[in-house]
């Protein structure tokens, strides 16, 4: 729910979780506390990725009202959340507090009535059209209730007798520090609290800036909403740790496995677009790595649902379907972002699609089957014995995904019924199930086994490009293109085609058309491809492969796929390079290329191609490179220059430095401070402009970074010490797009580094 925090709470003891009464360990565990809303995933609203900072009675009023009268209630859609910005916030002192030290509403924003608080008031509101009203809060005690001393509810104990000195995390407003939980008046403390909610009428608790640390907190809160006797949902944000999976799902109904959907790349702190690709294509590997933690009872949360505004939600329309299948497929809260009154009617027709939301409600958490640079699926097994399969295309151009009934662990049959979810046609497989997917898109399907063969149904129909393998720098390509007829019925007078960009030579000596394909058969056709030559770092050249055939009914029929073939240079002595993650490197005189994907380069994540120098980095070294370009993937995307005792050690080597250019977050000086290979430290300046210079000067074991937006006009990031720095290191350029399943390129020049 926030910009992302540049560092990490440390991980706290076996000793402090055994404290608490809870396993440290992953592996999928019991359910959440037994309160009796776990059993589907939560569906509604949130204000933060639209309001944000400003949420109000009468805004808050209004979203409530417009998802009643939209028809998503109806859907299913029942929350409406008040995330941060709720409470009166005067400074770093931390949030006001009432007599009792629990925040005071912000009275302007939420006015109350002769006898009511102005939350409860909005909430009554809520409850007044059916729906059910959710409310933000952070793990600790304000740090005015520690300066006033005030009371704890119901019993002797004071704020100072329970207060520890360590900061907790709140994102916004700040001034939280933690609860010591082996106080008497502590679990009073929650509970007092919790009671509040409770008697505001508040159905759904969001703790925000919950790390391992605060798992007494979630236990405390846990706990106390338990014995509040109101049916309360306990959902926790943000990057939860996954080795603690156990403890979420005893503890709490739903947590959010990584950080923000929202891009925060508006111009001039626009809440639109509310999100981007980059954002939404990162969450493949969280549902991957989680699926085994959620179902009924807890269930991973990867988000708000960026659906409903049209071109403002920041995604395309075919992304708008990804995004929605992937949550669904995985099971995932529902809560959505954004402004519902100004509803797109076909963002609206996507919210009510139920045979869709069918598929979140079912509470069983699907696991990804294969995965590849440009293709996803995941399926999952229904009470029924039905399968639910999303084929993702990942790409940038349309392909085919494919996948088995015997991957899906379908029984075997005669037949297979496919029920495309989005588009409501149903058509037959023998076996093979694929289609054909536009760019970032999805084909979700019901698949169901039959003994019979489905007569009177169009067979399943897919188009593929086929490349030979070849050296990334060879202008000489072939590729076969396969229409492929996955049912029982045959098409019959299909025609293949391959056209490529202007320049570009496209041959074959292969029939291209075809009288009849069988059920279960192909029309192949091979073609050879020429590329002429380019003194560019990467050249791209977009290919575009149709076909048109015929149902035995009499339909007439085309797909289209595509693929961009790129082509770069060798990269020569001295340079190396290496990648830690999906990389293609390229050399055209004095300019390097990277163009690479990656999580991040930051704590333990260590995603990065790079072209470096082996032993070059020394005493008195001074290592300069231009950023021609850098793709905008994320706004925390980092280029430049990397040292490292071994860059190709890319988990664990030490005497680890990083100074990089981010597109919306200037100049970085990443470094690690305990020496154990993770960057853990950072220094930060000014606004990325291209063409940008950067500098690293080392003297000793001490490094000083400096960039120039003219060559001439140095400015200090930092200088800091890096005592586990070897004598002679590698030093090279690194790039990252922060973005996994999305590449990045970087444009580099001029990379030197002094004997």
């Amino acid at each position: 729910m926030r910009k992302p925090i540049r560092g990490v709470l440390a991980a706290f003891t076996g000793a402090l979780l055994l404290s608490t009464g809870i396993a440290a360990a992953g592996g999928p565990t019991a359910k959440a506390e037994d309160n009796g809303l776990g059993a589907k995933p939560a569906m509604g609203w949130s204000s933060w990725s639209f309001i944000r900072r400003n949420p109000t009675a009468q805004n808050i009023e209004a979203q409530a009202k417009a998802m009643k009268d939209s028809g998503l209630t109806k859907a299913g859609f029942i929350y409406a959340n008040v995330d941060d910005f709720w409470y009166h916030c005067p400074g770093s002192q931390g949030p006001n507090v009432d007599t009792y030290g629990r925040w005071v509403t912000d009275e302007t924003k939420f006015p109350p009535s002769s006898t009511e608080n102005g939350i409860q008031v909005v909430a009554d509101y809520v409850h007044s059209l059916g729906l059910k009203f959710g409310l933000y809060v952070t793990p600790g005690i304000s740090k005015q209730a520690v300066a006033q001393n005030t009371a704890i509810e119901g019993t002797a104990y004071h704020a100072q007798d329970i207060a520890t000195t360590t900061a907790e995390q709140n994102y916004n407003c700040g001034g939280m520090v933690g609860i010591d939980y082996t106080k008497p008046g502590a679990q009073q403390f929650v509970n007092s609290w919790a009671d509040q909610f409770s008697g505001w009428g508040v159905d759904y608790i969001k703790i925000d800036g919950v790390g391992t640390p605060d798992i007494p907190d979630v236990q405390a809160w846990s706990d106390a909403l338990k014995q509040t006797g109101r049916p309360i949902r306990l959902e926790l944000s943000n990057s939860l740790d996954i080795n603690n999976a156990a403890t979420w799902a005893k503890l709490s109904d739903g947590w959010r496995t990584g950080g923000d959907i929202e891009c925060y790349c508006g111009p001039n702190g626009s809440s639109y677009p509310l999100t981007q690709w980059s954002s939404l294509s990162s969450r493949f590997n969280q549902a991957a790595n989680w699926a085994p933690y959620g179902g009924p009872g807890g269930f991973n949360d990867y988000d708000s649902l960026e659906i409903g505004n049209g071109a403002n939600d920041g995604l395309t329309p075919d992304e708008r379907k990804t995004q929605m299948s992937l949550w669904s497929l995985a099971a995932s809260p529902l809560i959505l972002g954004t402004d519902l009154t100004h509803l797109d009617p076909t963002d609206l027709s996507l919210l009510n699609n139920t045979d869709v939301l069918s598929v979140d409600q079912d509470a069983i958490d699907a696991k990804r089957i294969s995965a590849d640079s440009t293709t996803q699926v995941f399926a999952k097994t229904e009470k029924s014995g039905d399968v639910v399969v999303g084929l993702f295309n990942t790409g940038s151009a349309p392909r085919a995904v494919s996948t088995t009934v015997a991957a899906l662990g379908l029984p075997t049959a005669r037949d297979y019924s496919l029920q495309d979810l989005w588009s409501h046609k149903q058509t037959e497989s023998t076996g093979t199930i694929a289609a054909d997917v536009p760019p970032h898109g999805v084909a979700l399907y019901r698949v169901h086994a039959l003994d019979h063969v489905l007569r009177g149904v169009d067979p399943d129909v897919s188009l593929a490009l086929n490349w030979a393998p070849a050296a990334g720098d060879s202008t000489q390509r072939t590729v076969t293109e396969v229409l492929a007829d996955n049912g029982a019925t045959p098409v019959t007078s299909v025609g293949l085609k391959l056209t490529g960009p202007s320049g570009v030579t496209v041959t074959t000596s292969s029939r291209t058309k075809v009288r009849k394909v069988k059920g279960g058969s192909t029309a192949q056709a091979t073609f050879k491809v020429t590329i002429p030559p380019s003194t560019a770092l990467f050249s791209s050249s977009a290919f575009h492969a149709s076909a048109t055939y015929r149902y035995v009914s009499g339909t007439t029929a085309q797909l289209s796929v595509g693929d961009t073939i790129t082509v770069n240079h060798a990269v020569l002595t001295p340079y190396k390079t290496f990648a830690a993650t999906t990389s293609d490197f390229s050399q055209s005189g004095t300019q390097l290329g990277i163009r690479a994907q990656g999580a991040d380069l930051w704590d333990s994540i260590n995603e990065y191609g790079s072209i470096y120098l082996p032993g070059a980095e020394h005493d008195g070294s001074t290592t300069t490179v231009k950023i021609n370009s850098q793709a905008d993937t994320d706004v925390w995307a980092k280029a430049g220059i990397m040292v490292r005792n071994a860059i190709t050690s890319a988990d664990t080597s030490p005497g680890y430095l990083a100074l990089v250019e981010t597109p919306s977050n200037g100049y970085l000086l990443d470094w690690d401070s305990n020496g154990d290979g993770r960057l853990d430290s950072q220094d930060s300046i000014g606004t990325a402009t291209y063409p940008s210079w950067l500098k690293l000067v080392r003297n000793g074991t001490t490094y000083s970074g400096y960039y120039s937006t003219d060559d001439t006009t140095w400015n200090l990031v930092g200088t800091v010490t890096v005592p586990t720095a070897a004598a002679t290191q590698d030093v090279g350029l690194a790039v990252t797009s922060h973005a996994p399943e999305t590449t990045g390129e970087v444009d580099f020049d001029r990379f030197t580094t002094s004997k």
